[in-house]
């Protein structure tokens, strides 16, 4: 019986990750919802189950073997050691620790183990939903032919941002439709009905933050054996869902029935028919991420085609939970098990 921790429980991550955990191998451990003063004791469902969020406590994290990180990153800044110290296994969905010495990015998906992670490792960061798409696709076609070019953006949704987001962007549907002034506290800009590759001066979330972690954490993933993709992240006014617009250009030409063989399989959802078009909609409660391949128009030739586009999607919040739950089942191996004789 593993003991779980998940601070940050009263957000849209951690009611994800939440529900995930009641479907995995992990659907036996104890688990302790955590999160912050203002709302400690509020009520959550638990399996069958109701319970309370506690507040973070000294002796929060006893006896826990693995701790996910899924609220703000100050949060995670403020109790990461804190959870470290008590012998917990830290993993962080936050994006607050990437960047620190000896944390590790990982992606089961992609079909390796966490490199190098031992007794000592600090923590581990489950890769950005987004780069894992990415890496998954992008190795899925190199094994058809080398790319010589790709180029992705990026459609993140409100929630990418949290709950406060999505409120602003609904709050800002309303205001425009009723011809009120619009609210902009996370924003700092008009997110409803508009497309953004950037925000507003005084927004409190940014675009090239998480611009910047996808290239890091795909750079990771792949360790340089896989062309790295342009990348454009733009806003998109939607509530849930990442969109993937893909570019592809391939050494040489290879035929359709290849490269749709090569990119079907595990994770992967191949859509045939163009009256089902992957969207951030269909996505909603998938395990896999969608995809449909249309050639470059007039690219075709005897041997096939070398320029192409994937149209994709994925949830981000269910990706990013079902990742995170790999990670912990491949760190399982480092937890005792029973009493040491």
């Amino acid at each position: 019986m593993y003991k779980i921790a998940i601070v940050g429980a009263s957000t849209l991550v951690g009611r994800e990750l939440k529900d995930a955990l009641s479907e995995s191998p992990l659907a036996t451990a104890k688990i302790v919802l955590l999160d912050a003063e203002d709302v400690e004791g509020q009520l959550e469902k638990l399996g069958d189950e109701a319970t309370f969020i506690q507040g973070i406590r000294a002796d929060a994290f006893e006896r826990a073997d693995f701790t996910f990180f899924c609220g703000s990153e100050a949060l995670t800044r403020s109790h990461w050691r804190q959870a470290l110290g008590a012998g917990s296994t830290v993993l962080d969905l936050s994006g607050a620790l990437d960047q620190e010495a000896g944390v590790l990015v990982c992606a089961p998906w992609l079909g390796a183990e966490i490199p190098a992670v031992d007794l000592f490792t600090p923590a581990v960061a489950p890769a950005h939903p987004a780069a894992v798409a990415l890496a998954l696709l992008v190795d899925r076609l190199q094994q058809a032919a080398p790319l010589r070019f790709a180029a992705a953006t990026v459609m993140l949704p409100a929630s990418e941002f949290g709950r406060a987001a999505m409120d602003e962007l609904h709050q800002q549907t309303v205001s425009l439709l009723s011809f009120q002034a619009l609210p902009r506290d996370v924003y700092d800009a008009q997110a409803a009905y508009n497309l953004l590759s950037g925000l507003g001066e005084g927004a409190s979330v940014s675009l090239k933050t998480v611009e910047a972690r996808i290239r890091r954490h795909y750079e990771t993933l792949t360790g340089g054996r896989r062309p790295a993709p342009g990348v454009q992240v733009i806003h998109a006014p939607v509530f849930h869902g990442h969109t993937f617009l893909i570019a592809v250009e391939l050494e040489r030409p290879v035929e359709i029935a290849v490269l749709e063989k090569a990119l079907g399989g595990e994770h992967v959802d191949l859509i045939l028919e163009d009256t089902d078009s992957p969207s951030n909609l269909a996505a909603t409660g998938q395990n896999d991420v969608l995809v449909r391949l249309r050639p470059e128009p007039g690219a075709s030739n005897p041997g096939g085609v070398s320029r192409l586009w994937l149209w994709a999607a994925a949830d981000n919040l269910r990706l990013n939970a079902q990742n995170a739950i790999l990670c912990a089942l491949t760190l399982r191996r480092l937890r005792p098990h029973g009493a040491i004789q």
